[in-house]
């Protein structure tokens, strides 16, 4: 038998890991024109537009994670949000799609911003056991608890 080498280790893992993300709000552009005119409008800094893309997706499929998890972003990086309705649609997305990375992610950046770091470190918890091999949505909810955790009281 030939010896094992570790980049079998890798050409075996990498189907896996991709099966493990499940739901993770990535990179659907190519063959979903709403999750395209969302990452468009975020690109030009227009959430405003970014969040009535999303609401248009969700008028013909409300049961898509995805579309939730985007609404939910837009209205968070929009002016004077709805905090409610943001996490409404973010519980919703989690609700389709427990293992969505990207609404794991999200929500825990939304309890940061409404000072609920428990509930947020809730969500990184549950993006730790989710990505074994680790995964931007961990890394990038992680620095923000630590940004959370290291800026002054008030």
């Amino acid at each position: 038998m030939a010896e094992f080498r570790p980049w079998m280790i890798a050409l075996l893992a990498a189907p896996l890991a991709a099966l493990a993300a499940g739901g993770d709000g990535g990179d659907g552009s190519a063959s979903d024109p709403v999750i395209a005119a969302v990452q468009a409008a975020v690109a030009a800094g227009d959430y405003r537009k970014a969040g009535e893309a999303a609401r248009e997706g969700l008028a013909r499929s409300p049961d898509n994670a995805d579309y939730h998890n985007l609404y939910a972003f837009a209205l968070r990086k929009g002016p004077d949000p709805d905090m409610d309705l943001v996490f409404r649609h973010y519980h919703e997305a989690l609700r389709l799609d427990p293992k969505h990375r990207g609404a794991h992610e999200y929500i825990g950046e939304a309890y940061l911003a409404v000072g609920n770091l428990a509930r947020a470190k809730e969500h990184l918890a549950r993006l730790d056991r989710l990505c074994f091999f680790g995964c931007a949505e961990y890394t990038d909810l992680k620095r923000a608890v630590a940004a959370y955790e290291a800026r002054p009281a008030r």
